[in-house]
């Protein structure tokens, strides 16, 4: 941070980077030193009689001025007018010379320290390097743009402006579009160029000059414009009015006239990328009007800053900001602040950090910065950045380049393969439009964050402005016309000319040339070729893209391989002839390095001095080879550690740089890499360690003397410490006197004092003092502190005491704070009973009493104190006489605790077993000492405790603790901001540390475990302890019941010392087993034992155990259940009861029993698998039982059993149902004869599982209107007879004992209508079904019989009502008659007998049975063979399906009927004899006599038909098939 005034006519234009130490006050260290070579010969006791050159330089840093002018007040009438008048009129005449010469010497010290700072910065103008970029070639840009002027009329106004650009840009300046000429107004405008400023000036201004001025700078790679408006003003009355607008009141201060002074300045800030930090300084401006604030100019590393979005400015109210809202790493640099004022300009400077934000994958790189576009053309453009630091991160491997056009979001990668330099060149713009561009760092972690976006640029033809041209006519008008114009009529263009690569790297290689000349106006584009060089076999290289700039970047280069490069010129008529061919570029040498250079070398070495108490000046020797060099980065660590961390992150052009930000007390070393746009050099190497500690320095001047007490020829005195020590320890205070009415200065004492308190003897009474003090370090002797206020030496003699003096502050924190002070010297006539306490805040003098009755303690904690508010104190002594006189006033306290701020720790060392009580300190300098106290009394060299420090922790140990040394204790950190802290050491933690410290004292062996028993399989019993650690020296035994046991035959005893187990294995426990075990374990000093008391009940559990553990063992010797019966569910809820065998052979058998019946499966048992299962299908209650697996063979037999009753039995059923209901379908609604069903399908049912079916939320039971019920794969709910009682939502409930599963129908609305009438509908069919007429039995299929017999068909009918009955030959109706005979008896026998047949009555015969409801009509086959013929097989007929109602396609099949084979081989039936008259009837088959044959089938019914000629309609099937 640095401070400094220049005047305005001294003001620099571009003034140099200062950092953070000092160096032009050499004139005034010599002065001092020459001021204090006297004292230092009669002080040579107490300070250093030489200084090195290192500690000089540093001295010179941090020195002040000498010399201090004296402030005399007038004395008050209680202070003695007429002594004051008598000194008054023996100095005055001596005192005005002393202020002129005073005067004198000020104005002559500070004219030559501005000299000394000129010649400074000139020396180091000499020596400054430039910028690396601005070797590269780059468009023209304003550094400091045009402002808008408002002027009177015949009042000159100057516009200036700073452009920068390489080549250096040429400035042409225009008004309202039409260029300057100073010629044609000679006296009227003159144009300046000096330093990169340029000026156009107009001396008179008249109405006329209001209009718009902009200066153009163009060089070979672009034009850039800065424009302002300059606005003349008439005073009213004065004739012609402003053309732009109303005269605005003018007023005549200006900006320049006003006083400023610099108060609360900006620190040195930290930020971090993608945030936001504020900059502000506030000030004292004289006149303060609020229309008129001071000029106000921020600057980051001397170039001037503009307001826009990155960077808001604002001025008055008493401060001056700087608020950057989007902080990038391009934003960090040495921030400046410059007000313009009455004596100059007010300047104040710090430094800003901006560290990487969190990156977007762990250990990508940092984001690269300070993007920017160079060499601009129509569709070309050069974009060049600055690399990030790496500091523990991989290497960066390239770099990715985005281009985004201005107002889109819509970003597009330039280069598919990362780019390894700094720069690339992006080509394929279009013309006229403007771009953005961002870069993207890659390691092999990822890659980076996007950088911020560069300044807008908008491709455009830089050749363009060139070819015009500007014709003055007739001397006064200007006419601007274009080279095409002065060619004439070309068409053809002509040939490029100077072909050379401008750019050569290992990635690339630009080409450029200069444009054809002519070149017509035809748009015109070039064509580019290339050739191994000396070959001549040229070949197109831009084949896909019309390239409208003379520039072009070629990728595909082999390495080693020299090239030549020509261009031709193209528009719509045609190409012109090649240019000369380019010399030969190589983009490799042989050897491999990279043209034209590489990286840095490593700087040279690194030397970091002490600067302040968190910041070291680090400097270093610069790289033996530059290349082009953009700056460096530096980075350091804390000594003892192995992470680096950056300690800037944008190259720093200088080689010397301030580390901020460190911690004070701590060691550091430093490293540097120089860095150029092909990355980073090597590390240099690494500096010395450095403790981060002020610079050393002569100490401060004391302040604040205060008269502690007065005899009449003795006064004492006391001071307060200076505010900086001068980096040591400051050992001695010196006081001068003289008497008020003199100028000479006496010295008082001639050997140091080192306590801030002292008795001047040898005084007159009566007579006023004026007291000085000096503190000296090992660097010489300070500044003296201002003369004291003119002392009185009068004897006191109150009776109330004196004030009390040395008020201090610990423990500072936000809520509350210690004050401490000393007891007055000065006690009146009765000794000292107590303090009253008094606080107000800063400014305010109202005092608010803290204690209400007086303190005896000289501390008091305060916590009626608010954070973040600043206070002062004072404190008044009480004695038995009153209250005695307030002490001065205590220096401000904000209540703010330190950043990093650490409390006192209590614990117990680990190796000793000590009592302490230790503080790190969050700060601490090389002459810092922890003072410790107890109840605020400075411990000193006490045998119940013991002080020592180590780096910035101190620890208080204590030797034998006990409730003597209870109470607070405090420690304070000297030299330093105030860091200190307290505790109160209670009894409570006191005898917790005391135990802990007697177990360290007193070790004994850690146990993990205790000793514990365990049952082996073959029934051995493990007795066994673990310890946390065992060493292999390690010792211990067993005792049993009083008597040691060692390994022996059944006992074997043995330890691990990698796991810490100690065990003793017995292989027969018995009992005689029982009693008391006991493991006792040494290890070096520490004991320890562990019992195992095994008697009563819990030995008899652990002889059972291994009781039962043998029989286990035994039985595993032959074949075995390795796991007893268990029950599986299969997924088609199957129950298998399942178990595991082994120690299994072939011969091995395997049965299974219920209730001691044997159980063969269908598949015989494999016991060689190792695991057995009998399966239970369709698992019901009727499966209840006791099962039982048996195992055997020769080696023995194993038994498992497994009782399915009770809750084994529940836990199956819940099984079964959990797999139903996980399967179970929504509710399906079914309508049949007897009402509405609803069914639920599902893997398995059975009435066993817990179903629950409900009707609107209450449970249904079984019933006559309810019907429950189920099959194997559904349960069903019916509805008979159903109302619209029935209505609602039907659900059911299947509960596994854990899970309930729902399924639910709302069965009302349409869905219980339509429901409804299909009830109806089939209930009408089943009862017409039930009633239709019928033939019931007794009617042959085929009848055969001989001529001449009766034959007689009789049959059995049934309808509800009667039904008729009609018989039918060959489809006629049989007519009654002699031959034939119909009868129908009784409503149920139907008959048709033919006496004496004939052949002719051969023939099919048919039975037509009906009533109102249906009928039925059944066919006969009569065969009538004659006398002598054989007897004819039977000829089948179709068969006729006898149900009227039909089968719907849904239903389940029903099984076929079996048709009955004839033996007959024919098909046509033959006359055949019958042996007898009787007829013989042939059954009729109901299905043709298939071709294969076909299996068995259930019998088939007996009744035969057709369907009925009125059949009912389909209805759906009771039971439809599962979905």
């Amino acid at each position: 941070m640095a401070s400094k005034v220049t005047p305005w006519y001294k003001k620099k234009r571009v003034s140099q980077v200062k950092t953070d130490y000092a160096c032009h006050h050499i004139h005034c260290v010599l002065r001092t030193r020459q001021q204090t070579a006297a004292r230092f010969g009669r002080k040579s006791s107490s300070t250093s009689t030489s200084v090195s050159k290192v500690q000089a330089q540093a001295t010179e840093a941090m020195a002040e001025q000498t010399y201090t002018i004296p402030v005399f007040r007038q004395r008050t009438v209680e202070e003695g007018t007429e002594e004051y008048q008598r000194v008054s009129t023996n100095v005055e005449k001596g005192l005005t010379v002393i202020q002129d010469e005073l005067y004198r010497m000020r104005l002559a010290t500070k004219a030559t320290m501005d000299s000394l700072a000129i010649q400074r910065e000139v020396k180091d103008m000499m020596y400054r390097r430039r910028d690396t970029l601005e070797e590269i070639p780059r468009m023209p840009d304003f550094m400091v743009a045009l402002r808008p002027h408002t002027v009177w009329e015949k009042t000159p106004v100057k516009l200036y402006c700073t452009v920068e650009g390489t080549p250096r840009p040429v400035v042409k300046w225009y008004k309202g579009g039409v260029a300057v000429d100073p010629l044609n107004a000679p006296g009227r405008y003159k144009i300046e160029n000096k330093y990169g400023v340029h000026g156009l000036i107009i001396s008179r201004c008249v109405v006329s000059d209001t209009a718009e001025y902009s200066a153009v700078a163009t060089n070979a790679h672009g034009v850039a414009t800065s424009k302002a408006t300059v606005t003349v003003k008439r005073p009213a009355g004065s004739g012609e009015s402003c053309l732009l607008g109303l005269v605005p009141h003018l007023t005549e201060i200006h900006s320049s006239k006003l006083e400023v002074s610099l108060l609360d300045r900006f620190s040195v800030s930290f930020g971090v990328e993608g945030g936001s930090i504020g900059l502000v300084c506030t000030m004292v401006v004289v006149p303060d009007l609020p229309n008129l604030p001071p000029l106000a100019q921020w600057y980051r590393d001397d170039k001037l800053l503009t307001p826009g979005k990155l960077a808001e400015m604002s001025v008055g109210g008493g401060a001056a900001r700087l608020t950057l809202p989007h902080l990038a790493k391009d934003d960090e640099g040495l921030y400046t602040l410059r007000i313009f004022t009455k004596d100059g300009t007010a300047e104040h400077s710090a430094y800003l950090f901006v560290s990487d934000a969190a990156p977007s994958a762990a250990g990508a790189p940092g984001a690269p910065m300070s993007v920017k576009a160079y060499d601009v053309n129509a569709d070309y453009v050069l974009v060049a950045w600055k690399p990030p630091n790496t500091v523990n991160e991989a290497a960066i491997t390239g770099y990715f380049v985005d281009r985004c056009e201005a107002g889109s979001d819509t970003w597009v990668q330039c280069n598919d393969a990362p780019v390894k330099v700094c720069k690339y060149p992006v080509h394929g713009l279009k013309e006229g439009r403007s771009y953005h561009f961002r870069v993207r760092a890659v390691n092999s972690a990822g890659v980076s964050r996007a950088s911020r976006k560069s300044d807008k640029v908008t491709a455009l033809d830089a050749a363009e402005s060139e070819r015009l041209q500007v014709i003055k006519i007739e001397g006064k008008y200007d006419i601007v016309i274009k080279d095409d114009d002065l060619e004439g009529y070309v068409t053809i263009p002509g040939e490029p000319v100077d072909v050379h690569a401008s750019e050569v790297l290992k990635s690339y290689v630009v080409l450029s040339w200069k444009p054809p000349s002519p070149r017509g106006r035809a748009p015109l584009w070039y064509v580019v070729e290339k050739c191994l060089a000396g070959t001549g076999a040229w070949q197109r290289i831009n084949t896909a893209v019309k390239l409208h700039s003379p520039r072009y970047p070629v990728f595909d280069l082999q390495d080693g391989l020299k090239y030549q490069f020509r261009v031709y010129s193209v528009n719509s008529y045609g190409s012109s002839e090649a240019s000369e061919p380019s010399e030969p570029v190589q983009k490799v040498e042989e050897d491999g390095t990279e043209l034209p250079v590489g990286v840095p070398s490593a700087p040279g070495q690194v030397v970091a001095t002490r600067n302040t108490k968190s910041s070291v000046f680090v400097q270093w020797q610069p790289p033996k080879n530059l290349k082009n060099l953009m700056g460096y980065y530096i980075d350091g660590r804390v000594v003892g550690t192995k992470d680096w961390f950056p300690c800037n992150h944008k190259p720093f052009k200088h080689s010397r740089f301030v580390v901020h930000g460190l911690i004070p007390g701590e060691s550091y070393t430093f490293r540097v890499q120089a860095v150029n746009v092909f990355g980073l050099s090597e590390e240099s190497q690494e500096s010395s360690p450095i403790a981060v500690q002020p610079a050393l320095a002569t100490p401060s001047a004391p302040f604040g003397i205060t008269l502690l007490s007065c005899d009449g020829s003795s006064m004492t005195l006391a001071w307060k410490r200076p505010e900086h020590c001068g980096g040591s320890r400051i050992t001695a205070y010196y006081i001068d006197k003289r008497n008020a009415d003199t100028l000479t200065w006496q010295e008082v004492n001639l050997t140091a004092v080192a306590e801030r308190i002292c008795t001047v003897d040898n005084l007159t009474e009566g007579i006023f003092y004026e007291f000085k003090i000096q503190a000296a370090n090992m660097a010489g002797v300070g500044v003296p502190s201002a003369p004291s206020a003119p002392i009185k030496c009068e004897a006191w003699t109150t009776e109330e005491p004196g004030p009390a003096y040395d008020l201090s502050f610990s423990e500072v924190r936000g809520q509350s704070l210690v004050l401490l002070w000393k007891a007055p010297v000065y006690t009146g006539t009765s000794a000292v009973t107590g303090y009253l306490v008094d606080m107000a805040k800063k400014g305010s003098s109202e005092f608010v009493t803290l204690t209400q009755e007086a303190v005896s303690q000289r501390f008091l904690q305060v916590t009626s104190v608010e954070e973040g508010e600043t206070y002062v104190f004072r404190v008044r002594a009480v004695s038995a006489k009153g209250v005695g006189r307030p002490s001065r006033l205590s220096e401000p306290v904000c209540a703010k605790a330190l950043p990093g701020t650490q409390e006192i720790v209590p614990g117990v060392d680990e190796v000793t077993g000590d009592v302490f009580l230790s503080l790190e300190a969050c700060e601490i300098s090389e002459t810092s000492t922890f003072v410790w106290s107890k109840n605020y009394k400075a411990i000193g060299d006490c045998p119940r405790v013991a002080a020592t420090a180590k780096g910035r922790t101190s620890r208080l140990t204590f030797t034998n603790p006990d409730k003597g040394d209870l109470g607070r204790y405090s420690v304070v950190v000297t030299d330093t901001d105030g860091v200190s802290a307290s505790h109160t050491l209670t009894e409570d933690a006191l005898n917790t540390m005391l135990e802990l410290s007697y177990a360290i004292r007193h070790p004994v062996v850690p146990l993990k475990h205790g000793l514990s028993y365990e049952i082996l399989p073959k029934g051995h019993v493990r007795f066994w302890a673990q310890a946390v650690k065992l060493s292999p020296s390690a010792s211990y035994r067993f005792i049993v019941n009083d008597k040691e046991v060692k390994t022996g035959e059944g006992v074997k005893i043995s330890h691990d010392v990698a796991s810490g187990v100690i065990q003793m294995t017995v292989d027969t426990f018995t009992r005689s087993n029982e009693g008391t075990y006991t493991v006792q374990i040494t290890d070096g000093k520490a004991k320890t034992q562990s019992s195992l008391v095994l008697v009563g009940d819990v030995f008899k559990v652990a002889l059972k155990e291994a009781e039962f553990q043998r029989k286990e063992h035994i039985r595993k010797q032959g074949p075995h259940f390795s796991e007893y019966l268990y029950f599986t569910v299969t997924e088609d809820c199957t129950v298998l009861l399942a178990c595991k065998v082994a120690n299994v052979k072939k011969d091995t058998s395997f049965r299974w029993y219920k209730e001691d019946d044997e159980i063969v499966p269908d598949t015989p048992p494999n016991v060689v698998s190792g695991a057995c299962a009998l399966p239970i299908p369709l698992f019901s209650r009727k499966d209840q039982g006791v099962f039982k697996a048996v195992l055997s063979d020769d080696r023995g037999k194993d038994t498992s059993l497994f009782d399915i009753s009770g809750k084994v039995f529940d836990d199956i059923i819940n099984a079964l149902a959990q797999n139903a209901g996980a399967s179970a379908s929504e509710l399906v609604l079914q309508c049949t004869p007897e009402g509405i069903r609803l069914q639920c399908y599902m893997n398995y049912y059975t009435e066993e599982m817990k179903t629950v079916w409900k009707h609107k939320g209450s449970k249904i039971a079984s019933s006559e209107k309810m019907r429950i019920g189920g099959t194997a794969e559904m349960a069903w709910m019916q509805i008979c007879d159903p109302s619209d009682k029935e209505k609602g939502n039907y659900s059911i409930e299947i509960s596994d004992g854990v899970q309930t599963h729902t399924r639910a129908f709302d069965l009302s609305g349409q869905a219980y209508t339509d429901a409804y009438e299909e009830y109806l509908r089939l209930k009408a069919a089943a009862f017409a079904e039930k009633n239709r007429g019928r033939v019931v039995g007794g009617l042959p299929d085929v009848v055969t019989i001989m001529e001449d017999k009766s034959l007689s068909l009789t049959c059995t009918v049934w309808g509800e009502p009667t039904p008729e009955v009609s018989w039918f030959k060959n489809e006629q109706e049989v007519a009654c008659n002699e031959h034939t005979r119909v009868t129908f008896e009784g409503g149920k026998f139907a008959s048709l007998v033919i006496n004496t047949v004939t052949p002719d009555d051969s023939g099919k015969y048919s039975i037509n049975v009906r009533n109102k409801y249906g009928g039925e009509f059944v066919e006969i086959t009569v065969s009538v063979y004659r006398h002598g013929e054989k007897l004819p097989e039977p000829k089948l007929g179709q068969p006729k399906s006898a149900a009227a109602t039909p089968v719907p396609p849904k239903s389940p099949a029903t099984p076929s009927k079996t048709p009955t084979p004839t033996p007959s081989k024919s098909q046509t039936p033959a006359s055949m004899r019958s042996p007898t008259p009787a007829s013989t009837p042939v059954p009729k088959s109901p299905t043709p006599t298939p071709k294969s044959p076909t299996p068995k089938s259930p019998t088939p019914t007996l009744s035969r038909g057709v369907k009925s000629p009125t059949p009912p309609r389909f209805m759906k099937s009771p039971t439809p098939p599962r979905k």
